[in-house]
Order: C-alpha cells, then structure tokens, then sequence
C-alpha cells in the first residue's frame, strides 16, 4: 500500500483545496476612488493580503470609483450589510458624528508624522463610535496635506469672497462659510463636472485628487497651506467580521496592519511629485502670503475651538492624547 500513498496525494491535497474554495467567504468592497488612485491599489494589495493569509478562505472585491455604491452610501451600506467592508472619507459624516472630522480641524495635524500621531491618538474614540454603529475600525491612510485651488490669484481672505467652492466635508463647508465662499458639497467622482460647468471654481484638497482630476483644465492657482491631511478609513460590517474563522479575523487584522503603514509610505512619497506634476501643467504653485497665511490661521483658531465644543469629551480626549505624545 505505501506506493499508493505519493500517487493519492495530489488527490487528497486537491479535494482538500475544492472543499475550502466551497467554503470561501466573498466580501464586497467599494471605494469611491479611481482605480489608478493610490488609495485604491492600496485595497486591492490589501485584499490579496487577505486572499493569502487565508488561503483563499476570505475573498475580498474592490468596487472602485463608486461604481458598486457612491462615496456617500458606503458608510451606511456597510453599516446595513449591503458590503462587507467599505473605504471612506469619514470626515464627510461629521454632520452625524464632529467626531469623525478628527482628521480635519485645520492645521492641527499638518505633517505625515503629525497625523500618524493624530490617529493613534483618535483611534481609541473613533473606535469606540464605529461599533456603536455596527461596524469595526481596520485601517486608515492619509491623503497629503490639503491646498487650496483657486481660478485666479489670492493674496488673502477678503479675495475668496463670493467665490463658489467645492465642500467635501462639513470641515471644508465652515472653512467656505468663514472665508465668505459659497460652498456646494460634490463628491470626487462628480468633482470634473462640477469644474467643467462652473458649479464649482475652488476648493480644498490635496495634490493627489488635483492630479487626478486634471485641474488645471479648469482652475489656475494652488496654495500650498497644509491645512491638514485627511484619511481615508476602511471598516468592515462587524457581525461580517465576527462570522470569520479566528484565524481569518488575525489575518484581515495584520494585513489591514500592514496596508496602513504601505498606503502611508506612498502617499509620503507621492505627495511633492503631485505639487510638481500641477506646477509641471502650467498652474501657478506659490506658498500662502503672510496676510492670506494669518486669516487662514484665525478660521483655523475658531473651528478648533468649534469643534471641541461640539465633541465635548470625546474631543478633549483626543486632544489631550495628542498633545501627550
């Protein structure tokens, strides 16, 4: 019998593999960035992670450019078990939770390092909030630093009124309201039309979605005042979650580990080449002036002190663990 035993192999490692593939888990991911986004080839190396370190046991899908949900029904349809697991922009829900705008108070946070601090300082709260609502914090990554664009010159405050400005946040809408802009929220997928048609002629945002979306087409000036750097975060259905195997839970956990420190590298090494490529296509890339820089920092002064008050505890918390680092 013992010659059977190497021929059976192959037979037994094969019914061994077809009964784990009948057994597969498939998650659903949708994400509101184009595919060539770095943001999204992070997730997709995220979900191969995934697919490894369970030996297929675990299958995650990125659904990129909103295509499968749009940027502002991914929360909820994670939320309801629509997908398993999703990427936002959560910023883009303070109007539910000011908690979830931690990322966002103007210039607290305006360094890569700062903002890694920021979020191990958050993640306690910001965890705590997304289970209230069903769902569990995995990563997050960093955009760059936010500039602003601008279709024509600004030396200061006073020149941004009246100019109509694309909002992605409630952050940037109060940023719009308190420069005297006129703010429109418009979510990235819709941001070129917006541009294009006039909706928009200015906004806040980082070199990476500039160069995404070809802005100097519509726009002509970036101010590189490094409000702050935004994140996006990816969370999963937490009963989606709780229904893996132990083993695939320690693995989604160690590749969503190891997918924030790689979406991070990159977007540090990204983030000078974007500013070039928008000087590189005729925009005019300048550091704020003295006056624009100080007007700037007073709207920043009072939306911290907003933002404080409207997170009470949850806030100070944050903050104080912030500075404690």
């Amino acid at each position: 019998m013992k010659p059977l035993l190497p021929a059976l192999l192959p037979s037994v490692l094969l019914a061994s593999a077809m009964i784990t593939a009948a057994h597969a888990e498939s998650w659903d991911m949708p994400v509101a960035y184009p595919a060539d986004n770095y943001q999204t080839k992070n997730d997709v190396t995220f979900a191969e992670d995934v697919k490894a370190c369970s030996g297929g046991a675990l299958e995650i899908t990125v659904h990129p450019g909103g295509s499968l949900f749009k940027g502002d029904e991914i929360k909820r349809a994670v939320q309801m078990g629509e997908a398993q697991i999703g990427e936002r922009l959560l910023s883009a829900h303070a109007n539910e939770n000011p908690i979830f705008a931690y990322d966002s108070v103007p210039f607290l946070a305006s360094s890569f390092e700062a903002s890694d601090k920021l979020r191990d300082a958050a993640k306690p709260v910001l965890s705590k909030v997304l289970a209230a609502q069903g769902l569990t914090l995995l990563y997050s990554v960093p955009w760059p630093a936010q500039g602003m664009y601008f279709d024509k010159q600004i030396n200061s405050v006073a020149d941004m009124k009246g100019v109509k400005f694309r909002a992605y946040n409630a952050t940037t809408a109060r940023v719009a309201e308190l420069a005297g802009m006129i703010p429109t929220q418009i979510e990235a997928s819709e941001l070129k039309q917006a541009l294009a048609t006039g909706v928009v002629a200015s906004m806040i945002s980082s070199g990476s979605t500039g160069v995404d979306e070809k802005v100097w087409e519509d726009m002509s000036h970036f101010y590189d005042v490094k409000a702050w750097l935004p994140r996006n975060t990816v969370f999963v259905n937490t009963e989606a979650f709780a229904a893996l195997p132990a083993e695939v839970q320690a693995c989604v956990t160690s590749a969503a580990e190891t997918a924030q420190t790689r979406g991070t590298k990159e977007a540090e090494s990204l983030a000078d080449g974007f500013v070039k490529t928008l000087g590189d296509n005729g925009m005019t890339i300048a550091d704020p002036s003295p006056e624009l820089a100080a007007g700037l920092t007073t709207i920043g002064d009072t939306m911290t002190a907003d933002w404080l008050a409207q997170t009470g505890a949850d806030g100070k918390a944050i903050l104080d663990a912030y500075s404690a680092h």
